[in-house]
């Protein structure tokens, strides 16, 4: 699977964790940045790695700062993006199943690595419902 991967300062260390783990797994990663724990602007890393899963250069998208606030809200204004922010497998479970999201948004003050990779698998191996979701999905885009 190819994973589209950005974050900004505050997420830095994350990226990084889930970045290698993930390359473990086999997954492609896509690394939009930013590329060290500098202070820098999360809307010009997380608007890339939007782009790039909504394009269809890669298949997910993780982006990661301090709360998953701001990146979610940078990746849900690029078209055809569904960004969550999930702070447990439950809710990366429910977003995949019932949203059909495309990407999910962490933050590093509230996600330790532990329970980021609980959240990544989950996303990950948890497919669309469709039925009743897909009609309610539509009316997202629209």
């Amino acid at each position: 699977m190819k994973i589209s991967l950005a974050c900004d300062h505050g997420g830095y260390t994350l990226k990084t964790q889930l970045k290698q783990y993930l390359s473990e797994q086999g997954h492609e990663i896509c690394d939009f940045g930013t590329y060290d724990a500098e202070s820098c602007d999360y809307p010009d890393f997380a608007r890339p790695a939007a782009e790039a899963v909504a394009n269809g250069e890669c298949d997910y998208g993780i982006v990661i700062c301090t709360t998953g606030i701001g990146v979610s809200m940078v990746a849900n204004k690029v078209k055809n993006i569904r960004c969550a922010l999930c702070l447990n497998a439950d809710m990366a479970h429910m977003t995949r199943a019932h949203n059909n999201a495309n990407m999910i948004a962490l933050g590093q003050k509230y996600v330790d690595f532990e329970t980021a990779k609980s959240i990544v698998e989950e996303f990950l191996r948890t497919p669309f419902e469709g039925g009743k979701h897909e009609r309610r999905v539509k009316k997202i885009e629209h």
